[in-house]
């Protein structure tokens, strides 16, 4: 348990934390990951933003595993490490946690919306990529079901496409600038469930790292980053987490 103490260290000493997470952040409440044996896209081939939009076959193919959720992204419940992360968040412990993953678990977990940026959207709704007006699955799902009606803005008529960031679609400005900054300002990054492959997001750790904070990074299998890290632990998020911040009582 050596490990899991000095990881508890770290937290404790640290004033600004943040925590990074991934794909493994999530495969304990049964959402799959991306490119394991068994992954998303081991079972079906990614829809390339610029084909969703030259393609209203694609974009009907898109609609279709959305609503059937096929992906697997949404319908979940937090898991231990949610729930340990937000106890730290709510314990002014934690300043910001950064993700990859678009399963809103940790707002759903008890995380203010204003405490996670999103590296790669939500899966949880819809945007229009015209006006950028919020769009509920919910509104969508029963005309596309019914009708096969396509979904289009309420109000300007554009493209609606759930807010998850597709391959060839670019990075969210907002979000990439508010995480560079809380990566910046960190005195402690500690990475969960990320093998740190998708870069930008993966340059993140190595931001906090290049400018003076300590990098932890615990994940099942090792990654590209553990060779920069102070602390490396190989094991499963929840059982780490629940030790680190556990429940009350």
């Amino acid at each position: 348990m050596v490990g899991r103490e000095q990881l508890a260290a770290l937290l404790n000493q640290s004033r600004r934390s943040v925590i990074f997470t991934g794909a493994g952040m999530s495969t304990e409440s049964g959402i799959p990951d991306f490119r394991s044996p068994g992954g998303v896209w081991s079972r079906m081939k990614p829809i390339y933003f610029q084909d969703f939009m030259a393609s209203e076959e694609r974009r009907r193919e898109a609609w279709t595993r959305a609503f059937s959720g096929a992906a697997g992204w949404t319908g979940a419940n937090p898991n231990a490490g949610h729930f340990a992360v937000a106890r730290l968040v709510a314990q002014g412990k934690v300043r910001r946690v950064i993700t990859q993953n678009v399963d809103n678990l940790h707002q759903a977990s008890g995380i203010a919306d204003d405490r996670v940026i999103e590296l790669h959207g939500n899966a949880g709704y819809a945007t229009c990529l015209i006006c950028g007006l919020r769009h509920e699955l919910a509104d969508l799902k029963r005309p596309f079901i019914e009708a096969g009606v396509l979904p289009s803005c309420r109000d300007c008529g554009g493209i609606v496409k759930t807010a998850t960031i597709s391959f060839g679609q670019p990075m969210p400005a907002g979000p990439v600038a508010l995480a560079e900054t809380a990566a910046l300002d960190c005195d402690l990054i500690l990475v969960l469930g990320s093998s740190l492959v998708v870069f930008p997001a993966a340059g993140l750790p190595l931001m906090a790292k290049r400018n003076g904070a300590a990098l932890a990074i615990v994940n099942r299998e090792p990654t590209d980053q553990d060779r920069f890290a102070d602390l490396v632990l190989h094991d499963e998020i929840g059982a780490v987490m629940q030790e680190i911040a556990p429940p009350p009582g």
